[in-house]
């Protein structure tokens, strides 16, 4: 017996959405990767030859991928690819990058039996790029987001001294330093004093002052030109351990950094 709510004929319309819901993302790349091919714009109905579609199909799929980016037309009426793809082409080269360096982590965290994390510097904030831990490694509880503490971590001191002059004072202008435990430093120019003064040479500390309980060290890496650090963290009561991992993680930090600058 037939749904009264249309069960019986909602299931025969579902069972056609899907095939259909295929055929058009089907229709959608192989309109992009047309348009791709003329770099120097492309009219709707040329497309519409080279696809085989019908012209009103190509229009429309057109016009949904200009509203989201993902085609850009010109003043001539032709079309070319949009930013959206370049984003997500850009979002898939860091992906690789991470995936060539996440086994370094790895051996990082291994050798040390300490959590690894990396960060990178990116359009004016400090960012987890990867973090690897594990049952015998386990993660300090990032419970307040790197974007607001990079004052109080090791990780985010050490992109802090790499930047140059202008770049460190442009992030401290809008960075508040929070108070996250009694021993976060949260006057600007004790914090840059601390920068300049650091005992590990290349590597900064963070004791205690973004989490209690919790040590850390990291040292820079680079991406190309992008500035980051790579660093680990133990419990207090192995601050002790801190200057020898010093060597490992200035050793792992080359390879991090040509790990990351690698071109695909």
């Amino acid at each position: 017996m037939p749904d009264p709510r249309g069960g019986a004929q909602g299931g025969g319309v579902s069972g056609q959405e899907g095939p259909t819901l295929i055929s058009s993302v089907q229709r959608a790349f192989r309109l992009m990767e047309a348009v791709g091919a003329h770099e120097s714009g492309v009219p709707a109905k040329q497309l519409a030859r080279e696809t085989g579609l019908a012209l009103g199909t190509t229009y429309h799929l057109l016009r949904t991928m200009v509203h989201d980016g993902y085609v850009r037309k010109l003043e001539d009426g032709t079309f070319v690819l949009g930013e959206r793809l370049g984003a997500l082409h850009a979002g898939s080269r860091d992906q690789t990058a991470l995936s060539r360096v996440r086994p370094t982590l790895t051996e990082l965290r291994d050798d040390l039996s300490a959590a690894a994390y990396l960060t990178l510097y990116e359009e004016g904030e400090i960012r987890v790029a990867e973090i690897v831990d594990g049952p015998k490694a386990p993660r300090v509880d990032l419970w307040v987001g790197f974007e607001d503490a990079g004052h109080a971590t090791a990780l985010g001191k050490s992109v802090l001294r790499e930047l140059d002059a202008e770049a460190r004072a442009d992030y401290l202008s809008r960075h508040a330093l929070n108070d996250l435990t009694p021993r976060t430093i949260t006057y600007r120019a004790q914090l840059l004093r601390s920068l300049d003064a650091a005992p590990r040479g290349p590597a900064v500390t963070d004791l205690e002052e973004y989490r209690l309980g919790t040590a850390c060290v990291a040292v820079p890496v680079r991406r190309g030109d992008t500035i980051g650090s790579l660093g680990i963290s133990v419990d207090i009561n192995r601050t002790a351990c801190l200057d020898d991992a010093v060597t490992t993680l200035l050793a792992t930090a080359e390879r991090v950094s040509r790990g990351l600058s690698l071109t695909i």
